[in-house]
């Protein structure tokens, strides 16, 4: 029987190094998301997501002891230590021309989301429609808190769990939850009555 992905979190916090590998492995699609969705367009080409999960599970195996320190969830944080990979590989990559890492690594500019958004909500031969909607999405994301764009990235795009979301932000879950449905009822209101006759 195959073991859970809580029993080998629950090994590689006892000691066993050799689970990493294959609970690494079954957080890879996620984690790949992430990368997709969150690195700079500058540095397409230069790199791809499978170069910052390789510099992220290097940089994660030299800090098993941190995890065992820690009482995050291991998604929660190799995601963390994917992020922070990213940030340095923009810098790396991208040098001064970048005011603020961090920042740009870690939400997509609002046209960027509402491109994301567009391509789930319509066909690809509605070509005006969905650049009307693309453009409504656009205003609805530029209208929120930082915050709850980042929560509704996490919970749909990297289809992160409620719990998982509160914790990367650092906020309760209960917050988690009130802010994405919030965000979400926001792009709601946006859309109206979109697409009826």
């Amino acid at each position: 029987m195959e073991r859970t992905d809580e029993a080998l979190e629950a090994e590689l916090r006892a000691g066993d190094d050799a689970v990493m590998a294959p609970l690494l492995e079954r957080y890879r699609e996620r984690l790949t998301r992430m990368v997709h969705f969150r690195l700079d367009p500058r540095l397409v080409g230069r790199l791809d997501a499978e170069d910052v999960l390789q510099e992220a599970y290097l940089e994660a195996g030299k800090r098993l002891q941190a995890f065992r320190d820690d009482q995050k969830p291991f998604l929660v944080w190799i995601r963390l230590i994917t992020q922070q990979t990213m940030i340095d590989l923009h810098r790396k990559h991208l040098g001064a021309k970048m005011r603020n890492a961090g920042r740009e690594v870690g939400a997509p500019a609002s046209g960027t989301m509402s491109g994301f958004f567009v391509g789930h909500f319509t066909s690809p031969s509605g070509a005006v429609m969905r650049e009307e909607l693309r453009q409504k999405i656009e205003q609805a994301l530029a209208a929120m808190d930082e915050i709850d764009r980042e929560v509704l990235m996490l919970r749909h795009f990297e289809e992160l769990s409620n719990k998982e979301a509160a914790d990367v932000l650092g906020i309760q879950e209960n917050a988690a939850s009130n802010r994405y449905v919030r965000a979400l009822g926001r792009l709601k209101g946006y859309l109206g009555d979109f697409g009826r006759p």
